[in-house]
């Protein structure tokens, strides 16, 4: 969850203050218990009543490391409170006010609005009963955006490789990142990930092997997949995992294609293993890694990940299927094995996953990591650039799965040795394909579109967001 800063704002008033000060704190504290009954962890400042006390609590809730603040109203407050409150913190603004009409609350809400209105703060002003549930997640969603956003300041991509095949979609500006976003660009010779991947440790990659081969499906073909290969590429995650350790990474791209693809191994196991919260040793952290080393899908993905705390799919636009409206959503690189039933019990994902040779694209063989991705709702979101400027492409859907002949004609009307995650969008065709500006696409379960709307407006990024009715 995040962590909420709340400070209530009062009459400047002497006498009016005192005669309102348990009506204040008693809907305060109701206020921070419902949000602390949510999961978060609530900073309670001084209640504010004069010029140094709006300054000071102010300061101290913001050394707190708030993902917003929380500006309360209760009854009539001096505006000027608010106006220097909100110069003491950086954090997102909300502006509640309580709706009880025995006090003005929604009148101090209203004066503060406009007033910071006029100096350009950029606020939400939201309004309930204290322990009212839509205010309290209406309160969540923004605070998990704004928790999402503050993540990405300060962070590094690690990006191994250029760009890939000549995809303009997977290049961004790394001064424009950092000056929207707060994000560096660590720029790694594909060369070190191949040579790390030659000293890593072989007793963990043969033990690595040996797991894969208990849960999953391994289809060796003595050729472009043998235990080897598998090995080659177990050793070029350790590697990337070891890299990211000692260098501060936050989230990844590896190129792959097609220097590694033609002359080393395939990057899909080593991608898949990064963006699953588990390995051969156990859970771990996930590390979101974008295939073809696709910096606004990585970022995106990062994005969706800080928000949702879940693996992050990302995969191809391959295929429309009129008859059906459905979807293939297919990639050569990484579909986490949690998808495959997205259980926190790798087994049971890996029971779902085969790892075939690699299909003629990629002579240097290794593994795919096949599986078909697990029936349910999912949001579906991609940074991308109009003009140079960033707008988030943001839609509903659905994964859905078949009996297992469907599951498998699907599959081979296009690549059957990669994953597969058959999709209905809440689209019409048309307009997706026009309109749509990369072709990698990123989805995870449930609908945080709420979320991800308020991460963009906190990011300065237009939405553009699509339903059935076009």
């Amino acid at each position: 969850m995040a962590r909420i800063g709340v400070l209530a704002i009062s009459d400047g008033r002497g006498h009016v203050h005192r005669r309102n000060t348990g009506f204040i704190r008693s809907k305060r504290d109701s206020f921070t218990a419902a949000l602390e009954a949510a999961g978060h962890e609530v900073v309670v400042g001084d209640l504010v009543a004069t010029n140094t006390v709006a300054t000071a609590a102010a300061r101290e809730v913001a050394a707190a490391g708030v993902d917003v603040t929380v500006f309360y109203y209760a009854v009539w407050s001096f505006p000027h409170f608010t106006m220097l409150a909100a110069d003491a913190t950086t954090s997102p603004l909300l502006l509640v006010a309580s709706t009880d009409p025995a006090e003005p609350g929604l009148v101090g809400m209203l004066a503060a609005g406009g007033a910071l209105d006029q100096i350009g703060r950029a606020h939400t002003r939201l309004w309930g009963a204290p322990d009212e549930a839509s205010l309290i997640a209406e309160i969540g969603v923004r605070a998990r955006a704004a928790s999402a956003v503050a993540s990405l300041r300060g962070s590094t991509f690690g990006r191994f490789g250029g760009r890939p095949m000549g995809m303009n979609t997977a290049v961004a500006n790394t001064d424009q990142w950092m000056r929207q976003f707060g994000v560096d660009v660590e720029e790694i010779d594909q060369y070190e990930l191949v040579l790390r991947a030659e000293r890593a440790d072989a007793a963990e990659a043969a033990g690595a092997r040996e797991w894969l081969e208990r849960l999953a499906t391994v289809h060796y073909d003595g050729e472009k997949l043998t235990p080897e290969l598998l090995e080659r590429q177990i050793r070029s995650y350790l590697a990337v995992r070891d890299i990211v350790a000692e260098r501060g990474i936050d989230f990844s791209g590896i190129k792959g294609q097609p220097e590694l693809t033609e002359n080393f191994a395939t990057m899909d196991v080593t991608e898949a293993f990064l963006n699953d919260p588990y390995d051969w040793n156990g859970p771990k952290a996930v590390h979101v890694t974008a295939t073809e080393a696709d910096m606004d899908g990585a970022l995106t993905m990062q994005l969706m990940h800080r928000i949702t705390g879940t693996p992050v799919l990302f995969a191809d636009v391959r295929h429309y299927h009129a008859d059906r409206d459905i979807w293939d959503l297919c990639n050569s690189g990484q579909h986490a094995t949690w998808f495959a039933a997205r259980s926190a019990d790798p087994a049971e994902n890996l029971a779902k996953v085969h790892l075939y040779p690699e299909v003629f694209f990629f002579p240097a063989g290794g593994a795919s990591v096949q599986h078909i991705a697990a029936p349910g709702a999912m949001t579906l979101a991609r940074l991308t650039r109009l003009s140079g400027a960033y707008r988030l492409q943001l839609l509903q859907g659905d994964f859905e799965s078949y009996d297992a002949a469907t599951n498998a004609a699907l599959a081979a009307s296009s690549t059957p040795e990669w994953p597969h995650a058959f999709a209905r969008l809440d689209v019409p065709a048309p307009t997706f394909l026009s309109t749509f500006g990369a072709n990698h696409i990123h989805a995870v379960p449930g609908d945080f579109r709420p979320e991800l709307r308020a991460a963009a407006e906190l990011m300065g990024v237009r939405v553009e967001e699509w339903s059935r009715a076009g």
